[in-house]
Order: structure tokens, then sequence, then C-alpha cells
């Protein structure tokens, strides 16, 4: 089982460092069970890459569903994260809504409206945040992991909005689009209209306020559960970086490696800054 956990830090550390450095800040009895969380996530997030097409993305998706019921040997991720499940007695129902948003993912259906848009995003973001508070604390801090996790997921995915319009996907929910007359045909066509830019700074503005509830939230959760919420710290920075003069949409939006870190290592110091 050792060398299945060594799997998983190694993936994380490998493909998601964000997450990784956030799990050095855990104590180190519950950091196995974060990896293999991380992993997991991991596993099913690079589901469109590495199927490519829809129906082989379903199928390893699930694969994934049976092996949260006991059906995943041989799996090293599949295997740990069983016995963290067991460990914590974790719920089943956050990694079923982990899948489900994931499956929004095969397709390229745009996002119908903003409440669309947030169902996905806890699905995929804050129910993530969920599991690990469970982790680092047997509790779900109801509010502020909803708030945290929609503000990483907006930060996020508009970060990435340039690779999902290149390949068909759109995350910004028609209804905003719609509301400051941009259409889908400016994503498509890589026109970076003044209608299209103030959709995305609705969106921006969403993940603002999400943060703000979040900080106005954050004094009354235990220290515990820090760890889970630093990935958030990487949201507010993010978002400034589009809101600069200047800014392309369609050009991926990245911090770089020593400024995540720097974000990620202040965070752990200073709680108060996760959400700023």
């Amino acid at each position: 089982m050792q060398d299945a956990f060594a799997h998983c830090e190694g993936l994380v550390r490998a493909a998601d460092k964000d997450r990784f450095l956030t799990t050095l800040f855990a104590p180190a009895e519950h950091r196995n069970a974060l990896l293999a969380l991380y992993a997991f996530n991991l596993e099913i997030a690079r589901v469109r890459e590495v199927a490519h097409e829809a129906l082989a993305g379903e199928i390893r998706l699930q694969w994934w569903s049976d092996a949260l019921e006991g059906r995943g040997e041989g799996h090293p991720v599949a295997a740990v994260l069983l016995a963290t499940i067991a460990r914590y007695q974790l719920p089943l129902e956050p990694f079923q809504t982990l899948l489900e948003a994931r499956r929004f993912d095969l397709y390229d259906e745009p996002m119908r409206s903003l409440v669309d848009f947030e169902t996905y995003a806890e699905g995929a973001s804050a129910g993530l945040i969920v599991l690990a508070t469970r982790i680092l604390a047997g509790i779900d801090t109801g509010a502020l992991t909803r708030h945290a996790g929609l503000a990483h997921a907006i930060a996020g995915l508009l970060a990435a909005f340039a690779i999902h319009a290149a390949r068909g996907q759109l995350f910004v929910p028609l209804d905003i689009l719609t509301r400051h007359g941009a259409t889908p045909e400016d994503v498509a066509g890589g026109q970076a209209t003044p209608q299209l830019r103030a959709a995305l700074a609705e969106l921006r503005a969403h993940a603002r306020q999400h943060l703000g509830e979040a900080q106005r939230l954050l004094a009354a959760a235990p220290a515990a559960v820090m760890p889970a919420l630093l990935p958030v710290a990487l949201a507010g920075p993010t978002l400034a970086r589009m809101e600069r003069r200047g800014y392309d949409p369609f050009t991926p939006v990245e911090l770089a490696p020593w400024r995540r870190q720097l974000i990620i290592w202040r965070a752990a110091k200073r709680p108060r800054h996760i959400f700023r």
C-alpha cells in the first residue's frame, strides 16, 4: 500500500504542483490521504485529454464510479482512495458529484447559465475542498467551502479561457454573454470584443464576491482546515492578472511557478491572505 501512496505523491507532485505544496502544510498523518484525494481528482480531470473521444471518456469515468464501490482492483490510486474513504468515513456523494462535473467536460456544450456554472463549480471545486476538510478536521465548513470553491473554479476556468476556446469549449455562461451582447461566435473566432470583455469582467466580479464572502466566514473556521483552503490563495492574484491593462483573453493566464509557491507559503503563514 505504501508503494501506491508513493505513486499518488509522484503523480500530484508532477501534475498538480500547487496542491502538492499545500499538503506540506498539513499534519503528516493526513498527507497520504490528501495526496490520494488529489491524485483521484487528477485522474478524472484529465479524462478528456487522455480519452480524446466522449464515449471513451464516459467509459473511464464509469470505471472510476465503479471503483468507488470497491471494484478498482489493481489500480494504485483506486486502492489508496478506497483506503482513505474507509479510514476517514468519507461520504461517496461528493466523489460522485466530482465525476458528474467531469462528464460535462467531455462534451462541447456551452454553459447555459450562471446557475448551471455554479452547480458545475460546486461539484468540481467546492466538493474537493469539502472532502479535504473532512480528512483534516472531520467536518464540512459549509458556506465557507462553497464560496472558496466557486472563487477558485471561476478564476481557474477564466485563466484557461483561451485553451478551452481553442478546443471548442465555452464555460462563460450564455446568459452573461447575452446580457453584454457577446456571442459564442466571438469566442470561437478569437475576437476579444468589448462585449466579450464585459462578460468576462462580470464573471470575475462574481469570483471577487465569493472571495469576499469566504473572507468574511474565515474567522469562524478551525485552523485545522486551512491546508484544504490554500489552493484558493491563487484565485485573487490570478484575477488581478486578468484585470491588468492590455489583458488578452485569448492568451492563457499563468503565474510564474516561484510566485505560485510564494503565494501559497504566505497564505499558509497568514490564512487571512487566502481570499485576497
